[in-house]
């Protein structure tokens, strides 16, 4: 997790003073990971904690004027089970302290006193190679990098599976979400935040405007359109695709490819059926195998660049 400084700026300038509090370490077993937080205003709440009476607890003791540390066993005291012990950061928000906050290297520090030597040897790591930490503290300031949505997911299609899928994948902070269709009134009246909306009356003139790393997600209104979607993607660099359809379909579409040139290579690229069928083909259950899928690919691209 990191700091979602777009979500925090949207909810300051809805309530105008906003609370968050972040998890900064965990020991044993606890609901959340470092960097998961909640935001709270007057009559609301954002994000989660992990819930329970530690979440009840600590959204009291900021409204109440907590800031800063504060540490909190998970035993009988509050009524649960895990076990662990985690560490709070308290800290509010506001157009003001917004225009003061320093970004630099791509890590939101802050803290009591002057800048700490770990904290500023953090920040130069982080400006010279791109490394950013881990969310945590650091000699009594919270450290944690700036989110950035740095996996571009396209999807392709506007009806209920399309809708679904941007209501699952919309909220995780990583993906960049473009969503492509033929009309403005295919879409819903309401875009979800930080999902770009983009109406191309031939979508596969859209294809060559794609990032080459995207991840293509076909879920259109017609069989005719992911197929040539399909074709026009397997020409081109790209991050991978999935498409929607049964077995029958992918067996008439892995012939219609091969007829327009693409070998078998070019077809292992294509996913389909998307999702996991065994979850059913619910317009929200093929979403959540969707994006269980692009997590597992992100978790294990990540852990082989973590091992070289």
């Amino acid at each position: 997790m990191s700091f979602d400084l777009d979500a925090i700026a949207e909810a300051v300038a809805l309530h105008g003073r906003v609370l968050r509090v972040a998890v900064a370490e965990a020991r044993g077993s606890v609901p959340r990971e470092p960097g998961a937080a909640m935001l709270l205003w007057d009559g609301g709440q954002a994000g989660t904690i992990g819930g329970g009476a530690l979440e009840w607890q600590a959204a009291q003791a900021a409204r109440e004027g907590a800031r800063g540390v504060t540490r909190h066993p998970l035993g009988p005291s509050l009524g649960q089970c895990c076990g662990g012990a985690v560490t709070l950061w308290t800290e509010a928000w506001d157009a003001a302290s917004l225009a003061r906050l320093d970004t630099g290297g791509g890590i939101v520090a802050r803290g009591p006193g002057e800048v700490p030597l770990s904290v500023a040897r953090l920040r130069s790591r982080a400006r010279g190679s791109g490394v950013l930490p881990a969310p945590g503290l650091h000699g009594g300031w919270m450290v944690e990098p700036l989110a950035r949505r740095t996996r571009p997911v396209w999807i392709w299609g506007a009806g209920h599976v399309g809708r679904a899928m941007v209501a699952v994948l919309s909220p995780l902070p990583e993906l960049a979400l473009t969503w492509i269709d033929t009309a403005p009134a295919r879409f819903p009246a309401a875009i979800p935040d930080g999902v770009a909306q983009l109406v191309a009356a031939d979508p596969v003139l859209a294809v060559r405007h794609a990032p080459d790393d995207a991840r293509h997600v076909i879920v259109t209104y017609s069989h005719a359109l992911d197929l040539a979607l399909c074709d026009a993607l397997l020409s081109r660099r790209c991050g991978g695709i999935g498409l929607i359809g049964s077995a029958t379909k992918w067996a008439r579409f892995r012939k219609r490819l091969r007829d327009l040139g693409h070998g078998n290579a070019d077809l292992a690229r294509i996913d389909c059926p998307i999702g996991d069928p065994s979850l059913g083909k619910h317009p929200q259950t093929i979403a959540i195998g969707v994006a269980a899928r692009l997590l597992d690919r992100a978790r294990r691209a990540d852990g082989r660049r973590a091992h070289g």
